[in-house]
C-alpha cells in the first residue's frame, strides 16, 4: 500500500474537523475585507489534514451553488488571516497552512441520483414510475 492510500488517523480527522469548525466560524462571522467574500454564504464541508499537521486541504462550496472559482480566488487572498484567527481557536503547536479546493461531492451525488432515476434505469431494475428505491434496513410496508 503507497503512503497515499492510507486511511487518515484518529488525530488527523480530530484535528480536521477542529479545524472545519474554526473556519466555519471565522467565515461565518463575515470578518473579510476581500469583495469575492463579502456578503457571500461559504459551507466548509470537510478539512483533510496532513499526516504531519503541517498542511490542510479546505473543500468549500458557496451555498446556493454558482461559480466556486470567486470564493477559492478570496479564501486564497485571505489565507493569513484565516490563519490567524484559527491560530487563536485551535490549541495546535503550529497552524497548517492551507488549501481551498470546491468539494465536488454534492454534484456528484446529485449526477448519481440523476441517474439511478432515469427512466432507462427504472425499466432495467423493474420499478415502475410510480415506485421508488428501497435501501437496506427500509421495509415496503
Amino acid at each position: 500500500m503507497s503512503r497515499g492510500d492510507k486511511a487518515p488517523t484518529q488525530r488527523q480527522l480530530r484535528v480536521g474537523e477542529e479545524l472545519r469548525h474554526a473556519i466555519a466560524n471565522v467565515i461565518e462571522r463575515g470578518e473579510f475585507r476581500d469583495p469575492d467574500l463579502q456578503g457571500r454564504a461559504i459551507t466548509v464541508t470537510e478539512v483533510r489534514v496532513s499526516p504531519d499537521l503541517r498542511n490542510a486541504t479546505v473543500f468549500v462550496v458557496p451555498l446556493g451553488g454558482g461559480d466556486p472559482a470567486p470564493v477559492l480566488t478570496g479564501l486564497k487572498r485571505a489565507k493569513a488571516f484565516l490563519r490567524h484567527e484559527i491560530s487563536r481557536a485551535v490549541q495546535l503547536r503550529a497552524v497548517p497552512d492551507l488549501w481551498f479546493q470546491p468539494d465536488t461531492s454534492f454534484d456528484e451525488a446529485s449526477r448519481i441520483d440523476d441517474i439511478l432515476r432515469s427512466p432507462v434505469v427504472r425499466r432495467d431494475i423493474g420499478l415502475d414510475e410510480g415506485d421508488d428505491f428501497q435501501t437496506d434496513g427500509e421495509d415496503g410496508e
